[in-house]
């Protein structure tokens, strides 16, 4: 073959499935680029190296949970402190969901994460914590038994629902609140099925349950039906009743 030196640009490009033409057609092959020792590190920013990345944290994930018996997802803030009514009840509730068959599956942080994970810890349960890479966080929680921390919001959200049964949200902030909507969502569109969703502390969600109603639901943004998609209850044995119940335990 001929030295491509002095040889006109392609009109059409072809690289595995990608197709580029006319301005878009790149210099070199895919292999030249590969084989090519020259250049900065640049490449590994770039988004085909970050599908490697995100392909690997979904591989790791599904690796390390795949075993695991029947979990229940528990959402609260970083932030409640460890002498307050809600992380003791989320202590409670961790212990309570071992007791009834399930694995304990938090955010792995602090606050009301840790509480769960330490109810279930006491409980000699399975006790997860799915952490996520930000500038202030302060790591998983000393009562994770099995931990995995992931680079990517998106695949992290998958490990939540893959690989629990149920969501019980304890109160909280931002974060919690875009689980709950997650959940809410691929529920009300049939995503996933039999995957019961309860609010814990009643007061707390007040507010938020009731704008649901005379707003949204009031101006057909959603249908009444969508106001049974969860369950608001202050009481732990409540709580885990209403899970098994839903998924038949």
């Amino acid at each position: 073959m001929g030295s491509p030196e002095g040889m006109a640009k392609p009109e059409e490009q072809r690289l595995g499935p990608v197709l580029r033409r006319r301005d878009q057609v790149q210099p070199g092959t895919t292999d030249q680029r590969l084989l090519d020792t020259e250049g900065d590190s640049e490449w590994v920013h770039t988004d085909p190296w970050r599908v490697m990345r995100i392909q690997s944290e979904f591989v790791e994930g599904f690796g390390a949970l795949a075993e695991l018996p029947s979990a229940i997802s528990v959402f609260g803030s970083a932030r409640t402190k460890p002498d307050s009514p809600e992380y003791e009840a989320g202590v409670r509730l961790g212990r309570a969901l071992v007791e009834a068959g399930f694995a304990v599956i938090t955010g792995g942080g602090p606050g009301a994460m840790e509480a769960a994970n330490k109810g279930a810890r006491e409980a000699k349960g399975i006790s997860v914590g799915l952490g996520i890479e930000l500038p202030f966080e302060q790591g998983l929680n000393q009562h994770v038994d099995i931990g995995v921390n992931f680079r990517y919001f998106f695949v992290r959200k998958t490990m939540f629902v893959k690989y629990a049964q149920g969501f019980v949200v304890l109160p909280g902030g931002l974060g919690t609140l875009d689980e709950l909507f997650e959940a809410l969502t691929l529920v009300q569109t049939r995503k996933v099925t039999r995957f019961p969703i309860v609010l814990f502390g009643s007061a707390y969600w007040k507010g938020l349950v009731d704008w649901l109603k005379d707003s949204v639901v009031a101006g057909g943004k959603a249908s009444e039906r969508d106001l049974l998609l969860f369950h608001v209850t202050d009481d732990v044995e409540e709580a885990v009743a209403l899970v098994s119940k839903e998924v038949g335990r």
